[in-house]
């Protein structure tokens, strides 16, 4: 989903995001990442089709897709180029795509040849998408554990300068870094600021609705308090992204979405509770409150969340035996 509007002026109601407004907008929603084997008979078909594939199922619902893979290795440019053929048929479509963590959770990337070859490929991937005008945005997202100091900053300073041809937006966690010298320091390198929603749990940055550059930036984690920072190994890697968000618990998100539209060029929404398609099932709803219109609905998922009858522009495909309200493991999660 992508919507377009014009600006208002800034109310003195909204002092977050004082940056100057832009002429137009646009606003997309949709999930972080596609490949979840939890997802098989949650979003997608128990059966696939021949030649079925999930970014390219994705794309009739979204016009973005944050991509994961790319935070755990390098974008490799035939699967860059696959994927640009996958969404080829949605003209709106836009990738966000997450840095390597070699340049947010290791060590402080210097100068050394090895950090020049990170870097080269780190770059081949993303050229590609950028080439085709398909890279939205390159989030630099950073654990709780990287607090703001001199020595954090100068890191942080240095990454962003090494890739600052990209739409760069930043992702911090930890209450440290809640300051205006950070935001000035995101304004100085025309980066953006990604406001989240995760369990607030000691230093934990609270919610916000920033903007430090044309690119806006919203991503929603889930409120897994009790899963979000535990070290059990019995516990699933899984549950800490099990969270349904309920419609009082987006109505806040849809308010900050909008302020933060109202102060960027291009705003990405991005739902990251994603286990058995969670992140899907939120993101819908909030492109149907955001749209004020109902929207269409992956037939698997409408079988599990009695929620996306509501707001789904078309019957069910085939007539059910039960109520979906009877039907849908998570419906009252």
């Amino acid at each position: 989903m992508s919507t377009r509007r014009a600006k208002n002026p800034p109310s003195a109601s909204a002092p977050e995001s004082s940056a100057t407004p832009a002429p137009t907008s646009t606003l997309r929603v949709g999930p972080a990442g596609w490949s979840y084997p939890d997802w098989v008979g949650f979003v997608y078909p128990a059966r696939r089709p021949k030649g079925f594939h999930e970014a390219a199922f994705l794309a009739e619902f979204f016009d973005t897709i944050e991509i994961n893979t790319s935070f755990y290795q390098p974008l490799r440019p035939d699967h860059a180029s696959q994927w640009l053929d996958r969404v080829a048929a949605n003209p709106r479509f836009l990738f966000t795509a997450k840095l390597w963590q070699r340049f947010t959770h290791d060590s402080p990337v210097d100068g050394s040849v090895s950090a020049a070859e990170d870097e080269r490929a780190v770059r081949a991937g993303f050229d590609i998408l950028r080439a085709a005008n398909k890279l939205g945005a390159v989030l630099l997202q950073f654990p709780f554990s990287f607090h703001r100091s001199k020595e954090a900053v100068a890191s942080l300073t240095a990454t962003l300068k090494r890739f600052a041809d990209y739409p760069l937006v930043v992702e911090v966690r930890h209450s440290s870094w809640d300051s205006p010298d950070t935001l000035a320091l995101l304004r100085e390198h025309n980066v953006g600021f990604c406001n989240i929603d995760q369990p607030i749990i000691g230093r934990s940055l609270s919610p916000s609705s920033q903007t430090t550059s044309p690119i806006g930036y919203v991503r929603l984690h889930g409120r897994r308090y009790d899963t979000w920072f535990t070290d059990d190994t019995s516990i699933p890697a899984y549950e800490r992204y099990n969270y349904l968000y309920s419609s009082e618990e987006l109505a806040p998100w849809i308010t900050r979405a909008r302020k933060v539209s109202e102060h960027a060029r291009d705003t990405f929404v991005i739902t990251n509770n994603h286990f058995q398609g969670k992140s899907v099932v939120n993101a819908l709803q909030l492109i149907s409150i955001l749209k004020g219109a109902k929207v269409k609905v992956p037939e698997p998922l409408r079988q599990h969340y009695a929620q996306l009858d509501s707001i789904a522009d078309m019957p069910p495909a085939e007539p059910t035996l039960f109520p979906l309200a009877e039907s849908g493991v998570d419906s009252k999660k």
